[in-house]
């Protein structure tokens, strides 16, 4: 976990396969501008604690949660990319107390992304990926191979950047995504979401997660994300019944905070002022 600056708290979570470091450009811009911003890494991923169960959004909105009171806050607004931005939209639903507003990036709302995998055969296909991480062992192995190369080439991938990853940022993934055993956790993950279509757990975080999301909603989202559509992510205003802005950063894909970060920039840090007063909702 990364800190720096003073003032509103924001929390950065990464997704996959990254870790707090993917907000690298975006840390000292936040606390230049006056906030205290809080870069940390998912559970299993990275320095964070990587158990061997919890990763589902139950516990991992309850993880973010936690550091925000083990810092002394008593809110703060939750910038997420990717799985970062699942916990983003999950928190004002599990943990109002702590949440005053949320940036979900490359995420729409958990129930547009279930009804998307069911009904867009698009979508569906771009999601294929994750049903091949169903498979025990084989999916860690595959990840892990020829020093994490995989995960240089899924973020290729996804990006709709010429050069993105460089020579630099792929290393870093992979050396931190080679330290055993963040390809099981990051894997299990996918496992959660893919089996939870039809277990008991799921399908009560889908009805949970029907609930109106009452805290200001700033969604962020590369124009041409291949690997999450923006005509899924586009649908989730239905959730949102406080103030919601959706933003397309233009030329990006699945990264966009990395991709242009100057672009992702200029959408975000006006947004955060004019929220700056905004607090979390009580209820």
């Amino acid at each position: 976990m990364v800190e720096a600056g003073q003032g509103p708290a924001v929390v950065l979570l990464h997704g996959f396969p990254t870790f707090w470091w993917s907000w690298r450009d975006h840390i000292s811009r936040l606390a230049d501008a006056g906030h205290r911003v809080i870069a940390m890494d998912l559970r299993g991923y990275a320095g964070s604690d990587h158990t061997p169960h919890g990763y589902d959004p139950f516990t991992l909105a309850h993880d973010v949660a936690g550091v925000i009171r083990s810092l002394g806050e008593e809110s703060a607004t939750i910038v997420g990319h990717g799985w970062g931005g699942l916990i983003a939209w999950t928190m004002p639903v599990l943990t109002p107390e702590v949440v005053r507003a949320i940036v979900p990036v490359s995420m729409p709302h958990p129930r547009r992304l279930r009804r998307a995998l069911l009904t867009d055969g698009l979508q569906r296909g771009r999601s294929m990926y994750a049903i091949g991480f169903q498979w025990p062992f084989l999916p860690e192995r595959s990840l892990m191979a020829d020093d994490c190369v995989r995960v240089a080439e899924l973020i290729e991938q996804w990006s709709a950047t010429p050069g993105f990853p460089d020579a630099h940022t792929a290393r870093m993934y992979r050396s931190a995504f080679a330290l055993w055993p963040t390809a099981h956790c990051a894997v299990e993950y996918h496992r959660w979401a893919f089996r939870s279509f039809l277990r008991s757990d799921g399908l009560r975080y889908a009805r949970q997660m029907e609930a109106a999301i009452e805290v200001p909603v700033l969604q962020i989202h590369g124009a041409d994300d291949t690997s999450v559509l923006p005509r899924v992510a586009e649908g989730s205003a239905e959730w949102a019944t406080n103030d919601y802005e959706f933003s397309l950063v233009p030329e990006t894909g699945h990264f966009p905070h990395e991709e242009d970060p100057d672009g992702f920039a200029g959408i975000l840090m006006p947004w955060l002022d004019k929220h700056r007063a905004s607090r979390p909702n009580a209820g």
